[in-house]
């Protein structure tokens, strides 16, 4: 059976050298462990989201090492900066076992030697002038940042994406409240806090054994999306088009303040996805969210006009790079086609919304290319549409991600 280690090293070396994605990397990795799971997971994601300082640190006494032994190397540092409940025995010397583990005899000798001058030579980061070794973001995205949003903006958005980010539960109207959800999340382990209308979960859980989970009181979402949909003030009786809707969060929000009185229609491209939705509003007994498939670039004549689109397009995700760590070393050319699409989900999802009515345009990603400039685009090339509303949400330690929204009316 495989250890905690050793699955973090499977997970890792997944992520950065077949381009995995971290969540279902790490999920996969740890699937088969019997106790260790927290460990894994955290020193995975740990070691990605920290891998350029980590980088910096051993490349003080390791040129350029093959890329197995880099991961455990990433490993080794990581335990030795950023988990302090680890002996730094314990982590050197686990680091070389496994690499015996692995195959890597002839290197086991030069991890060990690497580790302990890393351990013994120790620099403060908080200190360093170079900020993308500080912060371990790439400095394309930084600058980036720094032209779109300026320094302190940026600052603040460098000091909220590294570490464990929060966890907000969005009670099921309903079925319940804050306070009584705030109640049977307490008797089951899990120490949370009223967070203005939502909980702040501050524990670890295993969220599909919670009976208040499988008995539809609450899903999760993050607090700046859940502030988007606030915005949109969707009023009940309403009926609401969420176009690119997997895996469900938005429409469940909107549902839960509405107490499930309007009517959705939440689309995917793809059946799994569209099931998935399905199932979180069976959990949550919601009766008001039906999903089905349809291709938002392309109009639907058979979708009837609706009160409110609510339009979360696809985008880079550099808004929530702290869930998905290995988001902030992706080339920024890779995403230079994503603006296109977008407008073009945008322009055929307004052509669902009646007189009057309100859409929501929303990224997660702190790109103005994909959002303030898509939006206006739209309203330079489209007349008949005001724009009422348009923010900007920052991530914060103790907050929420990186998020963008505008609601646009149409006359």
């Amino acid at each position: 059976m495989s250890s905690p280690r050793r699955a973090a090293f499977e997970a890792i070396y997944s992520i950065l050298y077949n381009e995995a994605y971290s969540n279902i990397a790490i999920d996969k990795a740890i699937a088969g462990l019997r106790e260790g799971k927290a460990f894994a997971a955290r020193l995975s994601y740990g070691a990605v989201e920290r891998r350029l300082t980590l980088d910096y640190l051993i490349a003080k006494y390791c040129s350029k090492p093959k890329p197995k032994v880099r991961v455990i190397l990433l490993m080794g540092a990581y335990q030795l900066y950023f988990m302090d409940k680890v002996p730094s025995s314990a982590a050197i010397d686990e680091s070389v076992r496994l690499a015996k583990e692995l195959g890597l005899n002839y290197y086991a000798k030069l991890i060990n030697a690497v580790l302990h001058k890393i351990d013994d030579n120790r620099v403060d980061i908080s200190t360093l002038n170079d900020q993308s070794v500080k912060y371990s973001v790439p400095d394309k995205l930084i600058n980036m940042w720094l032209k779109q949003y300026g320094s302190e903006a940026t600052n603040k958005i460098l000091e909220a994406v590294n570490g464990r980010p929060p966890i907000f539960a969005i009670p099921n109207n309903k079925l319940t409240d804050v306070a009584a959800l705030i109640t049977a999340l307490a008797n089951e382990g899990v120490s949370c806090e009223a967070f203005n209308d939502v909980v702040k979960i501050n524990s670890a859980f295993d969220i599909k054994s919670l009976k208040a989970y499988n008995d539809g009181f609450f899903h999760i979402q993050d607090l700046s999306c859940y502030k988007a949909i606030k915005a949109l003030d969707v009023k009940q009786g309403s009926t609401v088009l969420d176009i690119c809707a997997a895996p469900g969060g938005k429409s469940f929000t909107v549902a839960s303040l509405c107490r499930d009185d309007c009517n959705i229609s939440a689309f995917d491209i793809h059946q799994h996805r569209v099931n998935l939705i399905n199932n979180g509003a069976e959990r949550l007994r919601l009766n008001s969210v039906k999903a089905s498939v349809n291709d938002a670039t392309v109009f639907n004549i058979d979708i009837s006009p609706a009160d409110y689109v609510i339009c979360d397009v696809p985008c880079s995700g550099f808004g929530i790079i702290r869930r998905k760590p290995e988001i902030r070393y992706k080339e920024l050319d890779s995403v230079k086609e994503l603006p296109e699409l977008q407008y073009r989900i945008l322009s055929v999802s307004v052509k669902y919304l009646k007189s009057g009515g309100r859409l929501m345009y929303s990224t997660c990603t702190l790109n103005k290319r994909e959002n303030e400039k898509v939006v206006q685009r739209f309203l330079d090339e489209n007349n008949g549409f005001l724009l009422v509303e348009e923010q900007t949400i920052f991530p914060e330690i103790d907050g929420g991600d990186g998020f963008y929204y505008s609601i646009i009316e149409r006359q």
